[in-house]
């Protein structure tokens, strides 16, 4: 089995934390002259209400997937992503996660978590999803201050 990884994606949330979980990245994918791809999920906006609202929301969910895209590309962008390596896909986190690494032969997702306190909470929900289904190597990239983790 080779240590070497040749696809890695970085699952971000588009916050400020965005950047140092890319940044982590980075430097693996160099080492291993791998492809590098982000990917960015929203969650339907039917999931949120439930079905409760009598209204047809494709436009506003297409106006929060052109927000995440462009949301995106400040974070890719500036480390020479290409726009084609950079993805917004709408379902749940972690299932989307899974099928976009098995679609495109991920060898390592990195992710971000924030460090709480309890095994419940050690990687946070999105980041637990993804480590418990993953396929292929994950590294979860500890965010936020630590101020916050300790609340």
């Amino acid at each position: 089995m080779s240590n070497e990884y040749r696809h890695v994606l970085v699952a971000v949330d588009l916050t400020k934390d965005s950047h140092k979980v890319l940044e982590r990245a980075i430097p693996i994918a160099r080492r291993n002259n791998a492809k590098l791809s982000i990917i960015h999920t929203l969650e339907p906006l039917g999931f949120a209400y439930g079905g409760d609202i009598p209204m047809d929301l494709t436009s506003i969910q297409d106006q929060l997937d052109e927000h995440a895209k462009e949301r995106l590309a400040d974070i890719a962008d500036p480390h020479d992503i290409a726009r084609e390596d950079q993805h917004v896909v709408v379902g749940m986190p972690d299932t989307e996660i899974h099928r976009f690494s098995k679609e495109h032969n991920v060898d390592l997702i990195v992710v971000g978590s924030h460090g709480r306190h309890g095994f419940a909470l050690l990687l946070g929900s999105t980041s637990t999803g993804v480590l418990h289904g993953a396929q292929c190597d994950v590294l979860a990239v500890r965010v936020g201050n630590d101020d916050e983790a300790a609340e």
